[in-house]
């Protein structure tokens, strides 16, 4: 047996290159959220591997009958969930890239172009995003980027490089003194990464944020719970402010932030997980204002950048501060150039040693597509969210609950058009009338969204991301919501403008 035969290899990759086409080709015949039972695949499969090798045609049917359907279809056009997981074609041949040549790059030696590469493209993406130059890899500066799995990684990297850069100052004994800051709209990465790195969860604060502010986290909030701190004798430490917030894509104010988290000398880390991508379109860089004031930052680019699972953009002004608590050194790891100081051995970056070539997809990325491609393909995706937003404002039965800024757009029917039950009182009909609806939406199958909760108002997401959507699919799911919402409305579904010709028909409302 010859594990990694050439002539086989060819052979099944292009089996497996044609059954994933056929899938993208097809993916609009299977539901949108699987179907299955829990433990329906225990039942399926034998309970221990085989004893002899098996065929890949044989292989790849299994995956037909049953894996996919226990799969929920991300890459469906119809997936209108969380946040998309965005895909494309040289992704995926970057990730064959990747996997073929199959490389350990945990430092400079192990293979440099997989060290300098990252370096590059960090640098690209930093002035893409028009980011202060002391995030950039430059000779008079002290920052740089790295490429990590996830943003719960870059969180538990940054808040450990905080803590550890505290706890140098006021002594190893002082950190049960520690606290960390956040709004209740920031996503749970943060409650996890604290876990980890050891501070103690009842030193976790969420500040609370109101509808009157479209749930940002305001610096006058933020200053007030801080000051209690303070007085308690307890030390800030960290702040996580966030760029398109996980339930409404709300956007926290940088600028008077970071400028109140410099007077506690707080560390201070800006989540733009989900829409950083955006803003390197020049329309939406506003909402990144501030952000030279910020310790690190971070984005998704597997969100909206085209670029598979699973790849995230870290940069830190100061690379000392989070590779002093996180480098390990050992004699088998020595070689002149680590000791000449002038390479990045990226292990002194992450949590892991090992690390993938991750930016190899990320680069053919940028290069298959440019900076034009990936705005256009940007541009569309809110497009289509704010024309759905202008058919759900022209039906009188639903409302939308915050404000859209990129491509979700967060709706409900409003409680004016349920018969309410005064004994429950108002949110909680609402509540469970549009619970029901979402359920019966995704029960068809034909379209995907969730929910979330804000203020104690249930509302539904409808988040455009996927990369094969289109206007069509768009139009399906709102006439979907609209004969779902008449069925338990009791109701005639109005009559609004058709998809086709929304912008003309509404014109300014949007």
């Amino acid at each position: 047996m010859n594990p990694l035969d050439h002539a086989e290899f060819r052979r099944q990759g292009h089996m497996v290159i044609d059954f994933l086409a056929d899938y993208y080709q097809n993916i609009n015949n299977y539901p949108v959220r699987s179907e299955v039972n829990p433990g329906y695949l225990v039942e399926r499969l034998p309970d221990c591997a085989p004893l002899l090798p098996e065929s890949i045609e044989r292989i790849l049917k299994d995956v037909d009958n049953d894996i996919i359907p226990g799969i929920t279809h991300w890459q469906s056009p119809n997936f209108f969930a969380y946040f998309a997981s965005s895909g494309s074609t040289a992704s995926f041949l970057g990730e064959m890239l990747m996997n073929g040549f199959n490389i350990v790059g945990f430092n400079w030696l192990s293979s440099p172009a997989a060290t300098e590469l990252e370096m590059v493209v960090m640098n690209w993406l930093s002035k893409l995003l028009q980011l202060p130059r002391s995030f950039s890899f430059s000779n008079d500066g002290d920052g740089g980027g790295v490429l990590l799995g996830t943003t719960c990684e870059a969180i538990i990297c940054t808040l450990l490089a905080a803590k550890e850069k505290m706890l140098d100052k006021i002594g190893r004994t002082n950190t049960e003194k520690l606290v960390v800051y956040c709004s209740d709209q920031t996503h749970v990465s943060l409650q996890k990464a604290a876990k980890i790195v050891g501070i103690k969860p009842e030193n976790v604060r969420k500040v609370l944020t109101t509808k009157s502010t479209n749930f940002k986290l305001t610096p006058e909030s933020l200053n007030e719970v801080i000051k209690r701190d303070v007085e308690a004798g307890l030390i800030p430490i960290y702040l996580c402010a966030t760029v398109g917030t996980t339930s409404t894509t709300t956007v926290d104010p940088l600028a008077p932030l970071c400028e109140l988290s410099s007077k506690y000398n707080m560390w201070v880390h800006v989540d733009a997980a989900y829409a950083g991508s955006a803003c390197i379109c020049p329309e939406f860089r506003h909402f990144l204002d501030g952000v030279e004031g910020a310790s690190s930052f971070s984005f998704n680019a597997h969100k909206w950048l085209l670029t598979n699972l699973a790849c995230c953009c870290l940069w830190v002004k100061d690379k000392s501060a989070l590779t002093k608590p996180l480098s390990t050194n050992s004699e088998y790891l020595t070689n002149k150039a680590t000791e000449s100081g002038q390479v990045v051995d990226y292990k002194d970056w992450q949590i892991a040693l090992t690390r993938r070539f991750q930016a190899l997809k990320l680069w053919m990325v940028l290069r298959s597509y440019g900076v034009t491609g990936l705005r256009a393909f940007i541009r569309n995706h809110v497009k289509m969210a704010k024309n759905f937003e202008g058919l759900v404002t022209m039906d009188s039965r639903f409302e939308i609950v915050v404000p859209r800024y990129f491509s979700v757009v967060c709706f409900r029917v409003s409680p004016c058009s349920i018969n309410i039950n005064e004994h429950h009182g108002k949110n909680y009909e609402a509540n469970e009338f549009n619970h029901k609806l979402l359920e019966s939406i995704n029960a068809t199958g034909l379209i995907y969204m969730t929910h979330s909760v804000v203020g104690g108002v249930y509302f539904i997401r409808f988040s455009v991301g996927a990369t094969l959507t289109e206007d069509r699919h768009v139009q399906l799911a709102w006439e979907l919501v609209q004969d779902k919402a008449t069925s338990l409305l009791g109701t005639q579904t109005p009559k609004t403008a058709s998809y086709s010709k929304l912008p003309e028909q509404i014109g300014s409302m949007l």
